[in-house]
């Protein structure tokens, strides 16, 4: 086949989730495919942060307009002149006016599903995401069961759907924690007790109340237990204080003193504190895909996590599972992980290997069929 020019939207390479995504994937794909011609669409001040790539990588810059609507219209005609084969978003932000052929990429329906607002301009909003999928020429969803969504809720055609699943970041799966940097990061910290821990988004859908309320059935349980007695939860997460459900959940528990919020940390710090864990809870009532519970599987951590959504597809026979609706099922999944070793042991032993069945590579080479697949049928 000739070579493709094909064009993939980097603007969100710093985001949180997304932005893991994009870095892995584009780096991914400059390791398998010499043959095609990739221009990345990059904000000004990201393009120190891309990675040097090979001679068939080329950064080009988009200075968005300042009137946010003019986005919909300087979007695709700065693309346009870039003459490309196709385009790749991906996220499922897309122009109003956005001309094929272009493919998608949907992590999740949490926008759609929870969004919690209404009005015109909430319709405005859910009307371009539906909008922009539907005119795609391929979607890839990361998940069986986020493709089940777009398929089920939003109406895409079943041909036009492809699944390729998400990875974690290649950094956690070779990573080993050094005692010394652990150490002194906890003294920093000043954590000098044993915690579970939850790192993720701050959402209503993340479940994050009802965590806190089995965090405190459990600390009950445990409170005259040798090594746990001291259990405390951790919450690393962005906007506390746009949900204000969660701290009153601390309040209504009385659990000011044992529940800490440590905000967004950086990716180092992140992984030292997934392998210090007790356990790591992620009772989540929906994910399109769910990223946090196979990053505590790579730093050697047994997970707790929900029966719903993508979940149970992702950590597979690996986590123990609980219902997300019911705040003693999932104290009652912390409390056997944390007390039960050979439980412990098992699920820590799985965990690695789980981790490893999602892979960028696989994911990238994957992607490129979907490229491929376009161009044929264009």
């Amino acid at each position: 086949m000739q070579a493709l020019r094909i064009v993939i939207d980097v603007r969100h390479i710093k985001d949180f989730g997304i932005g893991t995504y994009i870095r892995n994937l584009v780096k991914a794909l400059s390791e398998i495919d010499s043959h095609n011609k990739y221009l990345l669409a990059a904000n000004p001040g990201d393009v120190a942060d891309l990675p040097q790539m090979p001679g068939n990588f080329e950064t080009v810059v988009y200075h968005r307009p300042r009137r946010r609507y003019l986005h919909d219209v300087a979007y695709p005609w700065f693309l346009r002149g870039l003459a490309p084969d196709l385009v790749h978003l991906p996220m499922s932000n897309v122009p109003l006016i956005m001309r094929s052929p272009y493919v998608v990429t949907i992590h999740d329906m949490s926008s759609f599903l929870f969004g919690g607002r209404s009005g015109f301009g909430e319709n405005m909003r859910l009307y371009r995401f539906r909008r922009g999928l539907m005119r795609a020429d391929r979607v890839i969803a990361v998940s069986t069961a986020t493709r089940r969504d777009v398929e089920n809720l939003l109406g895409v055609p079943t041909e036009r759907l492809r699944l390729v699943y998400s990875a974690p970041d290649p950094n956690f799966l070779n990573f080993r924690s050094q005692p010394a940097v652990r150490e002194r990061l906890l003294e920093r910290f000043q954590i000098q007790y044993p915690y579970i821990l939850y790192a993720g988004r701050i959402r209503p859908h993340k479940n994050i109340p009802r965590l806190i309320e089995a965090f405190n059935v459990v600390r009950g349980q445990l409170e005259s237990h040798p090594e746990l007695k001291d259990l405390r939860l951790l919450i690393i997460g962005d906007e506390i204080s746009r949900n204000p459900e969660v701290r009153r959940a601390v309040a209504q528990t009385r659990s000011e003193q044992v529940v800490r919020f440590l905000g967004f940390v950086p990716f180092e710090t992140l992984r030292e504190f997934y392998s210090a864990a007790s356990a790591f809870a992620f009772p989540s009532l929906y994910e399109g895909f769910g990223l946090p519970p196979l990053e505590a599987m790579a730093t050697g951590i047994p997970v707790v996590t929900s029966s719903v959504s993508s979940l149970p597809e992702v950590v597979g026979d690996a986590a123990m599972v609980v219902n997300p609706e019911n705040v003693f099922d999932i104290a009652r999944g912390l409390y056997e992980v944390l007390v039960d070793k050979e439980l412990r042991a098992k699920l820590i032993a799985a965990g690695y290997e789980q981790v490893r069945q999602f892979n960028w590579s696989r994911t990238a080479q994957q992607t490129l069929e979907v490229y491929k697949e376009v161009a044929r049928r264009r």
